[in-house]
């Protein structure tokens, strides 16, 4: 899981949110910088989701939004890989096509 710090002024809050909704990210903190109009906002964000983020947030907030995202810590996804329809399923099928991988978790005796 990343941990995101997003710098960005206070009236681009909406596109930081749905964005990080959309990705299953999930917001931590908000602290205003004195003086200024911006904020900062901390998240988590699932590195499996993190893939055209950054563009992603730019386009929702019009290029105002300024992410910075650095490894914080594992965790899992809570739900059966091998079962069909479950997000671990799911993230597992469109890691392995974007790897260029068959389709489908290989059994263990592929590994034996």
């Amino acid at each position: 899981v990343f941990l995101c710090e997003i710098q960005t002024p206070d009236d681009a809050m909406g596109g930081i949110y749905n964005t990080l909704t959309q990705r299953r990210g999930m917001v931590i903190g908000e602290e205003p910088v004195a003086g200024t109009p911006l904020v900062v906002v901390k998240a988590y964000l699932p590195v499996a989701e993190s893939f055209g983020f950054t563009q992603h947030l730019r386009q929702t907030t019009s290029g105002r939004a300024f992410p910075q995202c650095v490894f914080d810590h594992w965790d899992t996804l809570g739900t059966d890989p091998m079962v069909e329809g479950t997000k671990a399923f799911t993230v597992v099928e469109a890691i392995r096509k974007r790897k260029g991988l068959k389709p489908g978790v290989p059994a263990l005796d592929n590994f034996l």
